[in-house]
């Protein structure tokens, strides 16, 4: 039998977040970062200082060293406040994973420490305009002059990308043939101060305005060899193991996205009235919010049982973090939708917090692979199983 419930750590971890979100994720400073599309600059560091964004992260490079399971608690109780400040406050160290797992040691005491405190802010560069899902076809180039990669591409959507210290870079830095497209690709540190570097804030989003997302153009960017990430050519694999381990977490954005959501239909039905009676006296809303909430712990524990797996076998399964995450994501976005119904034409003005957590709940069926990716996935590995 498999326990779900957390250790007495694990709490006292759940509740910490809790507090910290609701005492700093402000509705005035979630309207402000939403309107205005501003990066939390403050909220980020007073995170930082508190280790939450660094839970998962060795102790020995400065990070909290508990596991994928801390992680993901710290995820969906932030998102269940606000998914928005929520993403900005943990995003400083996206694709931490790849350099914890394929870094040297030289790159890794030169970073990690530095992201721990809030000294530094990393970011991942793989998405380009014309290459989301089929990540193995990127046109990004890196060339060796004598000791120096020179790098030369676009990639788009890219998270903290106009606020990073750094950013992960996927290039192609051999020309193979299309069936060996996949071994063509190679990481890089890219400082975001290098001469070609140029990010370009991404506005007009429909959710998570208080995260950073940006344009990223590379002309002619010079890094040393030692920039390079692991083995060269050995790109594709390590992003198809960093999203295997960040689909469980985004799995949990979306479970806190669920239960915020939630949260705030409760609170409203039981408030609004309609022939003379509070909505929560219908049976129908009494029925939809019992369907919701069913759905909520299942894909919760979903979510948390592809992050025992991590923790048991100290590897992600790619069939289990697809199903959370696209399963949670749906949750999220059903969850979110009636929610907003519920709040009537209230829930249409962003005055009203549900406006953005409708907002904000989408992306979880789009990044770390689309919903339809997930379901490739799942099918593949079914296909192949032994029943």
């Amino acid at each position: 039998m498999v326990d779900f419930t957390f250790n007495e750590e694990q709490e006292d971890i759940r509740r910490a977040a809790r507090e910290f979100a609701e005492k700093e994720f402000t509705p005035e400073l979630a309207m402000e970062c939403d309107r205005e599309e501003k990066y939390p600059r403050e909220l980020v560091r007073k995170c930082a200082q508190l280790g939450f964004h660094a839970v998962a992260i060795p102790e020995e490079y400065g990070g909290g060293g508990y596991g994928p399971i801390e992680q993901m608690i710290v995820m969906e109780e932030f998102s269940a406040v606000n998914p928005g400040l929520a993403l900005a406050c943990l995003t400083p160290i996206f694709g931490i994973e790849i350099l914890l797992n394929h870094g040297s040691e030289e790159q890794k005491e030169k970073w990690i420490p530095k992201i721990c405190s809030g000294d530094a802010i990393m970011g991942m560069a793989n998405t380009e305009p014309d290459c989301g899902s089929d990540s193995a076809s990127i046109k990004t180039r890196a060339v060796l002059e004598g000791d120096e990669w020179v790098i030369n591409g676009t990639k788009q959507f890219i998270t903290n990308g106009t606020v990073a210290d750094f950013i992960l870079v996927t290039a192609k830095t051999r020309e193979l043939d299309w069936n060996e497209r996949h071994k063509a690709m190679s990481y890089f540190i890219v400082e975001t101060d290098r001469e070609g570097f140029k990010a370009t804030k991404i506005t007009g989003k429909l959710g998570i305005r208080a995260s950073d997302t940006a344009e990223i153009s590379l002309s002619n960017v010079r890094v040393p060899k030692s920039n390079l990430v692991g083995e060269e050519g050995k790109g594709f694999y390590y992003m198809m193991e960093f999203f295997d381990r960040t689909r469980a977490w985004v799995a949990a954005q979306a479970v806190g996205i669920a239960k915020g959501a939630l949260k705030l239909a409760v609170e409203y039905v039981k408030q609004r009235k309609a022939f003379g009676v509070p909505i929560s006296n219908f049976q129908f809303i009494q029925f939809k919010l019992a369907e919701l909430a069913t759905k909520i712990e299942a894909a919760r524990t979903l979510t948390y049982r592809a992050g025992a797996v991590m923790v048991e076998k100290g590897r992600p399964d790619p069939m289990l973090s697809s199903m959370a995450k696209w399963y949670a994501g749906e949750v999220a976005v059903e969850t979110c939708d009636w929610a907003l119904q519920f709040h009537g034409g209230y829930g249409y003005i962003d005055e009203y917090a549900i406006n953005e957590f409708y907002r904000d709940a989408k992306i979880t069926e789009i990044y770390e692979g689309t919903k339809e990716i997930e379901k490739l996935i799942i099918a593949r590995n079914l296909l192949t199983m032994r029943f």
